[in-house]
Protein backbone atom coordinates (compact mmCIF):
# COMPACT_ATOMS: atom_id res chain seq x y z
CA UNK A 1 0.00 0.00 0.00
CA UNK A 2 0.99 3.63 -0.44
CA UNK A 3 1.33 4.53 3.21
CA UNK A 4 1.62 8.27 2.51
CA UNK A 5 -1.85 8.19 0.93
CA UNK A 6 -3.52 5.69 3.24
CA UNK A 7 -2.40 6.91 6.66
CA UNK A 8 -5.12 8.87 8.44
CA UNK A 9 -3.93 12.33 9.46
CA UNK A 10 -4.82 11.99 13.12
CA UNK A 11 -1.37 13.21 14.19
CA UNK A 12 -1.51 10.63 16.96
CA UNK A 13 1.46 8.50 17.86
CA UNK A 14 1.58 5.02 19.32
CA UNK A 15 1.94 5.29 23.11
CA UNK A 16 4.86 3.38 24.62
CA UNK A 17 5.37 2.57 28.31
CA UNK A 18 6.88 -0.05 30.60
CA UNK A 19 4.43 -0.30 33.53
CA UNK A 20 0.95 -0.27 32.01
CA UNK A 21 -1.13 1.02 29.10
CA UNK A 22 -4.86 1.57 28.60
CA UNK A 23 -6.63 2.42 25.34
CA UNK A 24 -10.30 3.30 25.09
CA UNK A 25 -12.82 5.73 23.62
CA UNK A 26 -13.03 8.31 26.43
CA UNK A 27 -9.98 9.97 28.04
CA UNK A 28 -11.27 10.11 31.62
CA UNK A 29 -12.07 6.41 31.51
CA UNK A 30 -8.56 5.63 30.28
CA UNK A 31 -7.18 7.68 33.16
CA UNK A 32 -9.30 5.68 35.60
CA UNK A 33 -7.70 2.48 34.37
CA UNK A 34 -4.19 3.87 34.58
CA UNK A 35 -4.86 5.14 38.11
CA UNK A 36 -5.80 1.65 39.24
CA UNK A 37 -2.60 0.30 37.65
CA UNK A 38 -0.54 2.94 39.45
CA UNK A 39 -2.15 1.95 42.75
CA UNK A 40 -1.11 -1.69 42.41
CA UNK A 41 -3.89 -3.17 40.33
CA UNK A 42 -3.21 -5.34 37.32
CA UNK A 43 -4.66 -5.26 33.80
CA UNK A 44 -7.86 -7.04 34.90
CA UNK A 45 -8.51 -4.54 37.69
CA UNK A 46 -7.82 -1.72 35.25
CA UNK A 47 -10.18 -3.25 32.68
CA UNK A 48 -13.07 -3.23 35.16
CA UNK A 49 -12.21 0.28 36.37
CA UNK A 50 -12.12 1.57 32.79
CA UNK A 51 -15.35 -0.22 31.83
CA UNK A 52 -17.15 1.17 34.88
CA UNK A 53 -15.88 4.67 34.13
CA UNK A 54 -17.15 4.33 30.55
CA UNK A 55 -20.60 3.49 31.99
CA UNK A 56 -20.56 7.03 33.35
CA UNK A 57 -18.52 9.02 30.82
CA UNK A 58 -19.87 7.25 27.71
CA UNK A 59 -23.36 6.13 28.81
CA UNK A 60 -24.51 6.45 25.20
CA UNK A 61 -22.89 3.10 24.39
CA UNK A 62 -22.54 1.02 27.54
CA UNK A 63 -24.03 0.36 30.94
CA UNK A 64 -24.82 -1.95 33.82
CA UNK A 65 -27.97 -2.99 31.98
CA UNK A 66 -25.86 -4.71 29.31
CA UNK A 67 -23.29 -7.48 28.88
CA UNK A 68 -19.52 -7.84 29.21
CA UNK A 69 -16.95 -9.97 27.33
CA UNK A 70 -13.20 -10.50 27.52
CA UNK A 71 -10.31 -12.21 25.82
CA UNK A 72 -7.06 -12.33 27.75
CA UNK A 73 -3.59 -13.73 28.13
CA UNK A 74 -2.51 -13.85 31.77
CA UNK A 75 0.94 -13.42 33.25
CA UNK A 76 0.94 -17.19 33.83
CA UNK A 77 0.38 -17.83 30.13
CA UNK A 78 -3.32 -18.75 30.28
CA UNK A 79 -5.26 -17.77 27.17
CA UNK A 80 -8.99 -17.56 27.79
CA UNK A 81 -12.25 -15.77 27.37
CA UNK A 82 -15.12 -14.57 29.52
CA UNK A 83 -18.67 -14.29 28.28
CA UNK A 84 -21.07 -12.62 30.69
CA UNK A 85 -24.24 -12.27 28.63
CA UNK A 86 -27.73 -13.32 29.61
CA UNK A 87 -30.44 -14.95 27.61
CA UNK A 88 -34.10 -14.32 26.98
CA UNK A 89 -36.50 -14.60 29.92
CA UNK A 90 -37.82 -18.10 30.64
CA UNK A 91 -41.35 -16.98 29.90
CA UNK A 92 -40.50 -15.27 26.60
CA UNK A 93 -41.75 -17.72 23.99
CA UNK A 94 -42.13 -16.61 20.38
CA UNK A 95 -45.90 -16.93 20.59
CA UNK A 96 -46.15 -14.80 23.73
CA UNK A 97 -43.92 -12.11 22.26
CA UNK A 98 -45.81 -12.18 18.93
CA UNK A 99 -49.09 -11.68 20.76
CA UNK A 100 -47.67 -8.93 22.94
CA UNK A 101 -46.15 -7.07 19.99
CA UNK A 102 -49.34 -7.43 17.96
CA UNK A 103 -51.45 -6.10 20.82
CA UNK A 104 -49.35 -2.93 20.83
CA UNK A 105 -49.92 -2.40 17.09
CA UNK A 106 -53.47 -1.83 15.88
CA UNK A 107 -53.05 -3.32 12.42
CA UNK A 108 -50.70 -6.28 13.10
CA UNK A 109 -51.76 -9.90 13.50
CA UNK A 110 -49.63 -12.10 15.79
CA UNK A 111 -48.37 -14.20 12.89
CA UNK A 112 -47.07 -11.02 11.19
CA UNK A 113 -45.36 -9.57 14.26
CA UNK A 114 -41.63 -8.86 14.07
CA UNK A 115 -39.10 -8.50 16.86
CA UNK A 116 -39.04 -4.85 17.93
CA UNK A 117 -35.86 -2.79 18.18
CA UNK A 118 -36.64 -1.25 21.57
CA UNK A 119 -39.06 -1.88 24.42
CA UNK A 120 -39.47 -4.56 27.11
CA UNK A 121 -39.25 -7.59 24.79
CA UNK A 122 -35.73 -6.64 23.74
CA UNK A 123 -34.39 -6.77 27.31
CA UNK A 124 -32.25 -9.82 28.00
CA UNK A 125 -30.67 -10.72 31.35
CA UNK A 126 -27.84 -8.20 31.96
CA UNK A 127 -24.40 -9.69 32.53
CA UNK A 128 -22.29 -6.65 33.41
CA UNK A 129 -22.22 -6.62 37.22
CA UNK A 130 -21.56 -10.37 37.53
CA UNK A 131 -18.93 -10.12 34.81
CA UNK A 132 -17.07 -7.28 36.52
CA UNK A 133 -17.13 -9.15 39.81
CA UNK A 134 -15.94 -12.40 38.23
CA UNK A 135 -13.09 -10.58 36.47
CA UNK A 136 -11.55 -9.08 39.61
CA UNK A 137 -12.31 -12.09 41.80
CA UNK A 138 -10.62 -14.51 39.44
CA UNK A 139 -7.72 -12.45 38.08
CA UNK A 140 -7.41 -9.13 39.88
CA UNK A 141 -5.22 -7.74 42.65
CA UNK A 142 -7.81 -5.25 43.89
CA UNK A 143 -11.36 -5.43 45.17
CA UNK A 144 -14.42 -4.68 43.09
CA UNK A 145 -15.06 -1.64 45.28
CA UNK A 146 -11.61 -0.26 44.50
CA UNK A 147 -12.12 -0.82 40.79
CA UNK A 148 -15.46 1.02 40.86
CA UNK A 149 -14.23 4.02 42.86
CA UNK A 150 -13.24 6.25 39.88
CA UNK A 151 -16.59 5.65 38.16
CA UNK A 152 -18.52 6.48 41.33
CA UNK A 153 -16.57 9.70 41.68
CA UNK A 154 -17.23 10.75 38.07
CA UNK A 155 -20.92 9.97 38.46
CA UNK A 156 -21.45 11.85 41.72
CA UNK A 157 -18.97 14.72 41.42
CA UNK A 158 -19.42 15.30 37.70
CA UNK A 159 -17.30 15.36 34.55
CA UNK A 160 -17.31 17.35 31.29
CA UNK A 161 -18.89 15.47 28.37
CA UNK A 162 -16.63 14.93 25.35
CA UNK A 163 -17.54 15.86 21.78
CA UNK A 164 -18.47 12.64 19.95
CA UNK A 165 -20.34 11.36 23.00
CA UNK A 166 -22.30 14.62 23.29
CA UNK A 167 -23.44 14.17 19.71
CA UNK A 168 -24.60 10.60 20.36
CA UNK A 169 -26.33 11.60 23.61
CA UNK A 170 -28.98 13.55 21.69
CA UNK A 171 -30.59 10.23 20.76
CA UNK A 172 -31.83 9.94 24.34
CA UNK A 173 -34.09 12.94 23.83
CA UNK A 174 -36.46 10.87 21.68
CA UNK A 175 -35.74 7.39 23.04
CA UNK A 176 -36.55 7.96 26.70
CA UNK A 177 -40.24 8.51 27.41
CA UNK A 178 -40.67 7.93 31.16
CA UNK A 179 -39.93 10.75 33.58
CA UNK A 180 -37.47 8.67 35.61
CA UNK A 181 -35.49 7.78 32.47
CA UNK A 182 -35.37 11.36 31.27
CA UNK A 183 -34.43 12.65 34.71
CA UNK A 184 -31.61 10.12 34.92
CA UNK A 185 -29.94 11.06 31.63
CA UNK A 186 -31.20 14.42 30.38
CA UNK A 187 -30.50 17.89 31.71
CA UNK A 188 -33.67 19.05 33.47
CA UNK A 189 -35.30 16.00 31.92
CA UNK A 190 -35.32 17.77 28.57
CA UNK A 191 -32.04 17.84 26.66
CA UNK A 192 -28.75 16.06 26.20
CA UNK A 193 -25.67 17.72 27.72
CA UNK A 194 -23.46 19.67 25.37
CA UNK A 195 -19.78 19.07 24.71
CA UNK A 196 -17.79 20.40 27.66
CA UNK A 197 -20.83 20.63 29.92
CA UNK A 198 -20.21 19.17 33.39
CA UNK A 199 -22.68 16.35 34.02
CA UNK A 200 -23.52 14.17 36.99
CA UNK A 201 -25.33 10.83 36.98
CA UNK A 202 -26.25 10.61 40.65
CA UNK A 203 -28.67 7.69 40.35
CA UNK A 204 -26.18 5.57 38.43
CA UNK A 205 -23.49 6.53 40.92
CA UNK A 206 -25.67 5.36 43.81
CA UNK A 207 -26.23 2.00 42.09
CA UNK A 208 -22.50 1.58 41.55
CA UNK A 209 -21.86 2.39 45.20
CA UNK A 210 -24.39 -0.28 46.19
CA UNK A 211 -22.56 -2.81 43.99
CA UNK A 212 -19.23 -1.75 45.51
CA UNK A 213 -20.57 -2.27 49.03
CA UNK A 214 -22.81 -5.33 48.53
CA UNK A 215 -21.36 -7.01 45.46
CA UNK A 216 -23.20 -8.10 42.32
CA UNK A 217 -25.83 -9.89 44.40
CA UNK A 218 -27.62 -6.57 44.80
CA UNK A 219 -28.30 -6.69 41.04
CA UNK A 220 -29.20 -10.37 40.74
CA UNK A 221 -30.86 -11.06 44.07
CA UNK A 222 -31.49 -7.70 45.69
CA UNK A 223 -33.20 -4.37 45.32
CA UNK A 224 -31.56 -3.31 42.04
CA UNK A 225 -32.69 -6.55 40.44
CA UNK A 226 -36.19 -6.02 41.76
CA UNK A 227 -36.23 -2.56 40.17
CA UNK A 228 -35.09 -4.03 36.83
CA UNK A 229 -37.81 -6.69 36.89
CA UNK A 230 -40.48 -4.22 37.95
CA UNK A 231 -39.57 -1.89 35.09
CA UNK A 232 -39.68 -4.62 32.44
CA UNK A 233 -42.92 -6.14 33.69
CA UNK A 234 -44.62 -2.77 34.02
CA UNK A 235 -43.94 -2.25 30.31
CA UNK A 236 -45.31 -5.69 29.40
CA UNK A 237 -42.14 -7.81 29.37
CA UNK A 238 -41.50 -11.26 30.86
CA UNK A 239 -38.29 -10.89 32.88
CA UNK A 240 -38.42 -12.27 36.47
CA UNK A 241 -36.16 -12.45 39.50
CA UNK A 242 -35.70 -16.15 38.77
CA UNK A 243 -34.09 -15.18 35.46
CA UNK A 244 -31.65 -12.90 37.27
CA UNK A 245 -30.86 -15.35 40.06
CA UNK A 246 -30.01 -18.11 37.59
CA UNK A 247 -27.40 -16.06 35.75
CA UNK A 248 -23.66 -16.80 35.93
CA UNK A 249 -20.78 -15.70 33.68
CA UNK A 250 -18.93 -18.30 31.58
CA UNK A 251 -15.20 -18.75 31.15
CA UNK A 252 -14.72 -20.22 27.69
CA UNK A 253 -11.92 -21.44 25.43
CA UNK A 254 -11.29 -19.04 22.57
CA UNK A 255 -11.31 -20.15 18.94
CA UNK A 256 -8.30 -19.27 16.81
CA UNK A 257 -6.56 -19.49 13.47
CA UNK A 258 -3.10 -18.67 12.17
CA UNK A 259 -2.61 -15.85 9.70
CA UNK A 260 0.72 -15.01 8.09
CA UNK A 261 2.70 -16.23 11.11
CA UNK A 262 0.43 -14.77 13.81
CA UNK A 263 -2.29 -16.52 15.81
CA UNK A 264 -5.63 -14.70 16.05
CA UNK A 265 -8.03 -15.53 18.90
CA UNK A 266 -11.77 -14.80 18.99
CA UNK A 267 -14.76 -15.69 21.16
CA UNK A 268 -16.79 -18.71 20.00
CA UNK A 269 -20.56 -18.62 19.34
CA UNK A 270 -22.92 -17.11 20.33
CA UNK A 271 -20.49 -14.33 19.37
CA UNK A 272 -19.55 -13.59 15.76
CA UNK A 273 -15.83 -14.26 16.17
CA UNK A 274 -15.96 -17.12 13.67
CA UNK A 275 -16.77 -14.60 10.94
CA UNK A 276 -13.43 -12.84 11.49
CA UNK A 277 -11.51 -16.12 11.52
CA UNK A 278 -13.23 -17.45 8.39
CA UNK A 279 -12.58 -14.20 6.53
CA UNK A 280 -8.89 -14.32 7.45
CA UNK A 281 -8.64 -17.95 6.36
CA UNK A 282 -10.33 -17.32 3.02
CA UNK A 283 -8.15 -14.25 2.45
CA UNK A 284 -5.12 -16.40 3.14
CA UNK A 285 -6.29 -18.97 0.57
CA UNK A 286 -6.63 -16.12 -1.93
CA UNK A 287 -3.11 -14.82 -1.19
CA UNK A 288 -4.67 -11.44 -0.46
CA UNK A 289 -1.67 -10.42 1.66
CA UNK A 290 0.55 -10.62 -1.42
CA UNK A 291 -1.66 -8.30 -3.45
CA UNK A 292 -1.65 -4.53 -3.78
CA UNK A 293 -4.13 -1.85 -4.73
CA UNK A 294 -7.50 -2.85 -6.14
CA UNK A 295 -6.64 -6.56 -6.16
CA UNK A 296 -5.95 -6.53 -2.42
CA UNK A 297 -9.20 -4.73 -1.58
CA UNK A 298 -11.15 -7.04 -3.89
CA UNK A 299 -9.83 -10.26 -2.42
CA UNK A 300 -10.34 -9.20 1.18
CA UNK A 301 -13.87 -8.01 0.35
CA UNK A 302 -14.76 -11.30 -1.33
CA UNK A 303 -13.42 -13.25 1.66
CA UNK A 304 -15.52 -11.10 3.98
CA UNK A 305 -18.68 -11.61 1.91
CA UNK A 306 -18.46 -15.38 2.23
CA UNK A 307 -17.66 -15.27 5.93
CA UNK A 308 -20.70 -13.09 6.65
CA UNK A 309 -22.97 -15.29 4.59
CA UNK A 310 -21.86 -18.37 6.52
CA UNK A 311 -21.82 -16.68 9.91
CA UNK A 312 -25.34 -15.38 9.60
CA UNK A 313 -26.53 -18.75 8.37
CA UNK A 314 -25.02 -20.80 11.19
CA UNK A 315 -23.87 -18.80 14.23
CA UNK A 316 -26.26 -18.88 17.16
CA UNK A 317 -26.35 -20.06 20.78
CA UNK A 318 -24.49 -23.40 20.56
CA UNK A 319 -26.81 -24.93 23.15
CA UNK A 320 -29.56 -24.83 20.51
CA UNK A 321 -27.83 -25.60 17.19
CA UNK A 322 -24.74 -27.36 15.88
CA UNK A 323 -22.41 -25.41 13.60
CA UNK A 324 -19.98 -26.43 10.86
CA UNK A 325 -16.21 -25.79 11.28
CA UNK A 326 -16.27 -22.21 10.01
CA UNK A 327 -12.79 -21.45 11.37
CA UNK A 328 -11.06 -24.39 9.68
CA UNK A 329 -8.60 -24.08 6.81
CA UNK A 330 -10.48 -26.82 4.94
CA UNK A 331 -13.74 -24.86 5.08
CA UNK A 332 -11.94 -21.74 3.84
CA UNK A 333 -10.41 -23.62 0.91
CA UNK A 334 -13.88 -24.64 -0.29
CA UNK A 335 -15.27 -21.13 0.15
CA UNK A 336 -12.37 -19.52 -1.70
CA UNK A 337 -12.76 -21.79 -4.73
CA UNK A 338 -15.36 -19.67 -6.53
CA UNK A 339 -13.72 -16.26 -6.07
CA UNK A 340 -12.98 -14.60 -9.42
CA UNK A 341 -11.72 -11.21 -10.57
CA UNK A 342 -15.29 -9.90 -10.49
CA UNK A 343 -17.51 -9.01 -7.55
CA UNK A 344 -19.67 -11.99 -6.58
CA UNK A 345 -23.34 -11.95 -5.71
CA UNK A 346 -23.00 -13.50 -2.24
CA UNK A 347 -25.82 -12.56 0.11
CA UNK A 348 -25.14 -11.07 3.52
CA UNK A 349 -27.14 -13.91 5.04
CA UNK A 350 -30.22 -13.66 7.21
CA UNK A 351 -29.19 -11.59 10.23
CA UNK A 352 -32.51 -9.76 10.80
CA UNK A 353 -30.78 -8.46 13.91
CA UNK A 354 -30.89 -4.63 13.77
CA UNK A 355 -27.13 -4.86 14.38
CA UNK A 356 -25.44 -3.45 11.30
CA UNK A 357 -24.49 -0.06 12.73
CA UNK A 358 -24.84 -0.74 16.46
CA UNK A 359 -22.03 0.72 18.53
CA UNK A 360 -20.51 0.14 21.95
CA UNK A 361 -17.26 0.48 23.90
CA UNK A 362 -14.03 -1.46 23.86
CA UNK A 363 -10.94 -1.11 25.99
CA UNK A 364 -7.55 -2.79 25.86
CA UNK A 365 -5.06 -3.03 28.72
CA UNK A 366 -1.56 -4.42 29.12
CA UNK A 367 0.55 -4.44 32.29
CA UNK A 368 4.15 -5.16 33.26
CA UNK A 369 3.22 -8.53 34.76
CA UNK A 370 2.42 -9.88 31.30
CA UNK A 371 -1.38 -9.64 31.41
CA UNK A 372 -3.04 -8.48 28.18
CA UNK A 373 -6.82 -7.91 28.14
CA UNK A 374 -9.39 -6.99 25.49
CA UNK A 375 -12.64 -6.05 27.25
CA UNK A 376 -16.07 -5.11 25.89
CA UNK A 377 -19.02 -3.72 27.86
CA UNK A 378 -22.18 -3.15 25.82
CA UNK A 379 -25.85 -2.27 25.89
CA UNK A 380 -26.19 -3.06 22.14
CA UNK A 381 -27.54 0.08 20.44
CA UNK A 382 -27.10 3.46 22.06
CA UNK A 383 -29.04 3.77 25.30
CA UNK A 384 -30.60 0.36 24.66
CA UNK A 385 -34.23 -0.57 25.07
CA UNK A 386 -35.42 2.85 26.19
CA UNK A 387 -36.17 1.48 29.66
CA UNK A 388 -34.42 2.71 32.80
CA UNK A 389 -34.95 0.64 35.93
CA UNK A 390 -36.81 2.85 38.41
CA UNK A 391 -34.52 5.21 40.28
CA UNK A 392 -31.39 3.08 39.72
CA UNK A 393 -30.17 5.06 36.72
CA UNK A 394 -29.52 1.75 34.94
CA UNK A 395 -30.59 1.81 31.28
CA UNK A 396 -31.50 -1.69 30.09
CA UNK A 397 -30.07 -3.22 26.93
CA UNK A 398 -31.97 -4.11 23.76
CA UNK A 399 -29.76 -7.05 22.78
CA UNK A 400 -32.91 -9.17 22.40
CA UNK A 401 -33.61 -7.20 19.21
CA UNK A 402 -31.14 -9.61 17.61
CA UNK A 403 -33.67 -12.41 17.98
CA UNK A 404 -36.17 -13.23 15.25
CA UNK A 405 -39.80 -14.31 15.63
CA UNK A 406 -39.47 -16.38 12.44
CA UNK A 407 -39.64 -20.08 13.34
CA UNK A 408 -37.05 -20.94 10.68
CA UNK A 409 -34.51 -18.25 11.53
CA UNK A 410 -31.20 -19.49 13.01
CA UNK A 411 -31.52 -16.91 15.78
CA UNK A 412 -35.18 -17.43 16.52
CA UNK A 413 -36.27 -16.43 20.00
CA UNK A 414 -36.44 -19.23 22.56
CA UNK A 415 -36.67 -19.12 26.38
CA UNK A 416 -33.25 -18.71 28.03
CA UNK A 417 -31.52 -18.65 24.64
CA UNK A 418 -28.70 -16.16 24.22
CA UNK A 419 -28.98 -13.92 21.16
CA UNK A 420 -26.46 -13.70 18.33
CA UNK A 421 -23.83 -11.34 19.73
CA UNK A 422 -21.86 -8.98 17.52
CA UNK A 423 -19.36 -8.30 20.30
CA UNK A 424 -15.89 -9.76 19.76
CA UNK A 425 -12.79 -8.82 21.73
CA UNK A 426 -9.62 -9.89 19.93
CA UNK A 427 -6.25 -11.29 20.91
CA UNK A 428 -3.09 -11.62 18.78
CA UNK A 429 -0.04 -13.78 19.42
CA UNK A 430 3.04 -12.76 17.46
CA UNK A 431 5.52 -14.78 19.52
CA UNK A 432 5.80 -16.38 22.96
CA UNK A 433 6.54 -13.01 24.56
CA UNK A 434 4.67 -10.81 22.13
CA UNK A 435 0.89 -10.51 22.62
CA UNK A 436 -1.68 -7.86 21.74
CA UNK A 437 -5.26 -7.20 22.77
CA UNK A 438 -7.38 -5.44 20.17
CA UNK A 439 -10.88 -4.94 18.84
CA UNK A 440 -13.04 -2.82 16.56
CA UNK A 441 -16.52 -1.90 17.76
CA UNK A 442 -19.51 -1.18 15.53
CA UNK A 443 -22.05 -3.92 14.85
CA UNK A 444 -21.20 -5.83 11.68
CA UNK A 445 -18.10 -3.68 11.23
CA UNK A 446 -16.44 -5.68 14.01
CA UNK A 447 -15.19 -8.84 12.25
CA UNK A 448 -14.17 -6.97 9.12
CA UNK A 449 -12.51 -4.35 11.32
CA UNK A 450 -10.60 -7.17 13.00
CA UNK A 451 -9.46 -8.40 9.60
CA UNK A 452 -8.25 -4.96 8.60
CA UNK A 453 -6.39 -4.20 11.84
CA UNK A 454 -4.73 -7.63 11.84
CA UNK A 455 -3.65 -7.39 8.22
CA UNK A 456 -2.42 -3.81 8.66
CA UNK A 457 -0.14 -4.93 11.49
CA UNK A 458 0.84 -8.39 10.27
CA UNK A 459 1.03 -7.88 6.49
CA UNK A 460 1.92 -4.22 6.26
CA UNK A 461 4.11 -3.91 9.36
CA UNK A 462 2.22 -0.85 10.55
CA UNK A 463 2.62 0.46 14.07
CA UNK A 464 -0.49 0.05 16.25
CA UNK A 465 -1.60 3.66 15.71
CA UNK A 466 -0.95 3.51 11.95
CA UNK A 467 -3.05 0.35 11.79
CA UNK A 468 -5.98 2.11 13.44
CA UNK A 469 -5.56 5.34 11.45
CA UNK A 470 -5.61 3.59 8.06
CA UNK A 471 -8.76 4.10 5.92
CA UNK A 472 -11.37 1.36 6.19
CA UNK A 473 -13.97 -0.37 4.06
CA UNK A 474 -16.96 -2.48 5.01
CA UNK A 475 -19.34 -4.91 3.37
CA UNK A 476 -22.93 -3.83 4.01
CA UNK A 477 -26.16 -5.74 4.55
CA UNK A 478 -27.39 -4.23 1.28
CA UNK A 479 -24.55 -5.93 -0.60
CA UNK A 480 -22.78 -2.64 -1.18
CA UNK A 481 -19.09 -2.11 -0.42
CA UNK A 482 -18.69 1.04 1.64
CA UNK A 483 -15.41 2.94 1.86
CA UNK A 484 -14.12 5.97 3.68
CA UNK A 485 -13.48 8.98 1.52
CA UNK A 486 -9.74 8.58 2.17
CA UNK A 487 -9.64 5.36 0.14
CA UNK A 488 -7.87 6.60 -3.03
CA UNK A 489 -10.07 7.37 -6.03
CA UNK A 490 -8.22 4.91 -8.25
CA UNK A 491 -9.02 2.14 -5.76
CA UNK A 492 -12.69 3.11 -5.63
CA UNK A 493 -12.94 3.27 -9.42
CA UNK A 494 -11.14 -0.03 -9.79
CA UNK A 495 -13.57 -1.73 -7.43
CA UNK A 496 -16.50 -0.32 -9.40
CA UNK A 497 -15.02 -1.68 -12.61
CA UNK A 498 -14.92 -5.12 -10.99
CA UNK A 499 -18.63 -4.92 -10.25
CA UNK A 500 -18.60 -3.77 -6.64
CA UNK A 501 -21.41 -1.36 -5.71
CA UNK A 502 -19.23 1.21 -3.94
CA UNK A 503 -20.55 3.90 -1.63
CA UNK A 504 -18.67 6.48 0.45
CA UNK A 505 -19.75 6.76 4.09
CA UNK A 506 -18.62 9.04 6.95
CA UNK A 507 -15.91 7.89 9.39
CA UNK A 508 -18.40 7.37 12.23
CA UNK A 509 -19.70 4.25 10.46
CA UNK A 510 -16.34 2.50 10.30
CA UNK A 511 -16.00 1.40 13.88
CA UNK A 512 -14.06 2.19 17.01
CA UNK A 513 -10.77 0.33 17.46
CA UNK A 514 -8.36 -0.02 20.40
CA UNK A 515 -5.03 -1.83 20.68
CA UNK A 516 -2.59 -2.72 23.48
CA UNK A 517 0.56 -4.81 23.10
CA UNK A 518 3.26 -6.33 25.30
CA UNK A 519 6.31 -7.03 23.17
CA UNK A 520 9.16 -8.45 25.25
CA UNK A 521 8.23 -6.21 28.17
CA UNK A 522 7.74 -3.01 26.15
CA UNK A 523 4.11 -1.95 26.20
CA UNK A 524 2.41 -0.02 23.40
CA UNK A 525 -1.12 1.20 22.80
CA UNK A 526 -3.20 2.96 20.17
CA UNK A 527 -6.70 4.40 20.08
CA UNK A 528 -9.45 5.04 17.56
CA UNK A 529 -9.01 8.44 15.86
CA UNK A 530 -12.70 8.47 14.88
CA UNK A 531 -13.77 8.69 18.55
CA UNK A 532 -13.06 10.84 21.62
CA UNK A 533 -10.61 8.55 23.38
CA UNK A 534 -6.92 8.18 23.89
CA UNK A 535 -4.24 5.70 24.76
CA UNK A 536 -2.27 6.40 27.91
CA UNK A 537 0.39 4.68 29.96
CA UNK A 538 3.00 5.08 32.66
Amino acid sequence: MDRDVDTFGSRRSTVYATNGVVATSQPLAAQAGVRVLEEGGNAFDAAVATAAALNVTEPTSTGLGGDVFALYRTADGEVGGMRSCGGAPREATRQKVREAVASEADDTAPEDAEMPFTGPHTVTVPGTARGWEATVDRFGNRTLAEALEPAIRYATEGYPVSEVIASHWTGAEELFESDHARDAYLVDGERAPEAGEVTTLDRLGASMRAIAEEGADVVYEGRIGEAIVEEVQREGGFLTMDDLRAFEPEFVDPVSTTYNGAEVFELPPNNQGLIALEALNIASELDAAEMEGVERYHRFAEATKRAFHDGHRYITDPAYEEMPPLASKEWAKKRAADVTDESSDVSFGVPDSHAEDADTVLLCVADDEGNVVSYINSRFAGFGSGLVAGDTGIALQNRGASFSLDDDHPNRLEPEKRPFHTLIPGLLKFDEDDWAAFGVMGGFMQPQGHLQVVTNVVDEGMTPQEALDAPRWRYRESGRLAVETRVPGEIQNGLVRRGHDVQVLPPVLFGGAQFARNRDGVLSAATEPRKDGNATGF
